[in-house]
């Protein structure tokens, strides 16, 4: 196998020579990341030095530190990941994730983490591309169905209970885009999630084919936490928010595969600022109670605002609010417990209950998202 070394200069040369000689590899070169401690004008490698992993099928990283603390070894894994390369340690090895080819126009939004306005950004890019596009939503999500289950109109409050009550998680991310959306959305599940964002076990491949067989315009397909949908996008956005940073552990390689980053609620380098706001898809009436499970503003609701509860992700947490809340409308996130625990205590106290959307605000940002729409996908 062609192999890149990364070598640096607290290594004596006649050393990582003979390691070279030593291992299983057909070298095509060597990096050359740093230090000066051992480094002689005359050094020989074994290999020529270059500046780039050249035609290399694997990266190999016979570096340490101090020149390559973890940080560091993370950013150059990153973008051997990028390249769609391995990058081997003496004790590690990193695959980059395996993205199946599809046919139609895409675009994925991954996440560095949970609760980052993921879903949010997704449900608000299908909006724009759905006021003259045929646009379907593919969504996996921890709590997601066993096969893939395809939603064709916005599901009720009623649709959402009974599903709470047979069981199912009736919050999962596929459900709150179809009703927010107004769009087509296949809901499918993953298991496990590694640190560049492949999982163990999904059944999105499926979920790809029944979103091609349909033939829309274009697919927008929704990551789960940090987890990536194994599906070779056209475009890819990276969100993510406050306390998340985008240069920690394998963040970088997400960087690296996406054309848009952008920052909920903060600034970052690199990146497009954009905040979240809720917004009532019902009228609000008599006194409100906001249910959410993240940062989204509610100061400007006009409405009789009694309490906020950013709780719904903390089951314990939100049941001793309910206890003590009064309210003749309860406005709620598709999140978390905002069904099975949310709307049956509201509907059990005869108060209404309406879906709250996230809506995605800042200067440039559906620009930049409908600049995203791959060619091919008719405007």
């Amino acid at each position: 196998m062609k192999a890149v070394a990364i070598v640096d200069g607290e290594h004596y040369a006649p050393v990582v020579r003979d390691a070279l000689a030593a291992l299983p590899y057909e070298w095509v070169g060597a990096i050359l990341v740093g230090g000066t401690e051992k480094l002689r004008d005359d050094a020989d490698w074994g290999t020529p030095l270059r500046d780039d992993f050249g035609d290399a099928e694997v990266v190999v990283d016979l570096s340490d530190e101090p020149v390559l603390g973890p940080a560091a070894r993370m950013r150059w894994a990153a973008k051997a990941l990028a390249a769609g390369l391995p990058y081997v340690g003496a004790d590690f090895r990193f695959e980059p994730p395996r993205f199946e080819p599809f046919e139609l126009p895409s675009i994925g939004v991954v996440g560095t983490g949970k609760r980052v306005g993921k879903t949010a950004v997704t449900t608000h890019l299908a909006r724009l591309l759905a006021r003259d596009r045929d646009v379907v939503v593919v969504a996996m999500g921890r709590g997601g169905p066993a096969e893939p289950e395809v939603v064709e109109r916005p599901p009720s409050l009623q649709d959402l209970v009974a599903l709470a009550r047979s069981g199912r998680h009736a919050a999962s991310d596929h459900l709150e885009t179809a009703a927010l959306a107004g769009v087509p959305t296949i809901g499918c599940r993953r298991a496990g999630g590694g640190l560049a964002g492949s999982v163990f076990v999904s059944n999105v491949l499926e979920g790809a084919r029944v979103a091609a067989a349909r033939g829309p315009d274009v697919v927008v397909f929704d990551g789960s936490g940090a987890a990536i949908p194994p599906v070779a996008v056209d475009r890819r956005i990276l969100v993510t928010a406050r306390g998340h940073d985008l240069d920690a552990y394998l963040n970088p390689y997400r960087r690296h595969i996406s054309d848009l980053v952008l920052a909920v609620g903060h600034d970052a380098e690199g990146a497009l600022r954009c905040d979240l706001r809720l917004r009532p898809m019902e009228e609000l009436t008599g006194r409100v109670a906001v249910f959410t499970a993240g940062p989204a503003a509610v100061d400007h609701l006009e409405a009789d605002v009694v309490h906020v509860s950013r709780n719904l992700a903390d089951r314990p947490a939100l049941r001793d609010e309910l206890a003590g809340i009064d309210a003749d409308t309860y406005l709620v996130e598709i999140k978390a417990a905002a069904i099975d625990v949310v709307a049956e205590h509201a509907l059990a106290a005869g108060a209404r209950v309406v879906f709250a959307a996230d809506e995605l605000i800042g200067d440039g940002v559906d620009e930049s998202l409908l600049a995203l729409a791959p060619e091919g996908a008719p405007a």
